[in-house]
């Protein structure tokens, strides 16, 4: 029956899908969402018959992967070019694989940390292989284009999904409860919350080095002020140009960000205030001065 409603919508032109993406982009349309939705059903479809027999019966992969399409409708962008089937396949197929993750694993474990698990036991082969001996957490950072960090925290996952299966004891030696040992998913860790407001420092300070309608434009858009995101069109009302130059501000704007946001030396980028410019100058300068005892010997070994 769920078949035979899906197929009685329409497949989308390559041109309907642009014109559906531009009104969900600029105008929030629900009638377009909900059509972009409904006639790409039967991707959902044919994508989780791929993954069936694998821990979870078809219907729910169906719901899973319908999760998915939800996501990728909303992040749509028509003018990178691409049909929404190439775009979506990825959405739907990354919301499958995480649910047969999770329902594979007595205790919950994040998809994500389990996809960089599987990223740091591969670069670290390649890494022992090529080095002959095992790499470092600078190195292994490196390879997998990740904040040192990062991988620590990796590390230490790793190492705790490695340890044999024995029950843990609290520090007065007493056997810990299965509800102690669960994560509480609703809380967000140190270290994520350490990582989160290093990255937003360093977003806050790169932000600055940009164009200052640039960066009023982004924060429009994302709502970084604590109001809420703007649409292109309000934003174009607001600054006073036109829909598509907001659109193209944004998109190069953030490629330049982004850009120095993963650069190894961020902080390269930072505007420097007056006094760390006369530091530097006085620094140079002092790396300028000769002491007067190596003058001497230049000059006795110039006779």
């Amino acid at each position: 029956m769920y078949l035979q409603e899906i197929n009685r919508h329409k497949l989308l032109t390559a041109e309907e899908e642009r014109e559906l993406g531009w009104k969900i982009i600029n105008d929030q349309c629900h009638a377009s969402r909900q059509r972009m939705i409904q006639s790409n059903l039967r991707l959902v479809v044919s994508i989780a018959k791929n993954y069936n027999n694998r821990g979870l019966p078809l219907t729910d992969l169906i719901e899973e992967g319908n999760i998915g399409l939800l996501r990728a409708v909303e992040g749509f962008d028509p003018a990178q070019g691409a049909r929404f089937s190439t775009y979506g396949s990825w959405w739907i197929k990354q919301s499958i694989k995480r649910a047969l993750i999770n329902a594979n694993q007595p205790i919950h474990i994040p998809a994500y940390m389990v996809e960089l698990i599987s990223k740091w036991r591969l670069h670290s082969r390649l890494l022992e292989s090529d080095l002959g001996h095992p790499p470092s957490i600078e190195q292994l950072a490196e390879a997998m284009d990740l904040p040192v960090k990062k991988v620590q925290i990796i590390k230490r996952a790793v190492k705790a999904f490695n340890a044999p299966n024995q029950a843990p004891r609290d520090s007065d030696g007493d056997l810990m409860g299965l509800g102690e040992l669960i994560a509480d998913t609703n809380v967000t860790t140190p270290e994520n919350q350490t990582l989160q407001a290093e990255e937003l420092n360093i977003l806050r300070k790169l932000m600055e080095t940009i164009d200052e309608r640039e960066a009023e434009i982004l924060r429009y858009r994302f709502g970084l002020d604590g109001a809420e995101p703007l649409t292109l069109k309000e934003i174009a009302a607001q600054i006073g140009i036109s829909r598509e130059r907001v659109r193209q501000i944004i998109e190069e704007s953030l490629a330049r960000l982004n850009e120095r946001l993963n650069d190894s030396k961020p902080s390269q980028y930072f505007r420097r205030t007056g006094e760390e410019v006369f530091e530097d100058l006085d620094a140079a300068d002092d790396s300028r001065r000769v002491p007067s005892y190596q003058q001497d010997i230049s000059r006795q070994n110039a006779g």
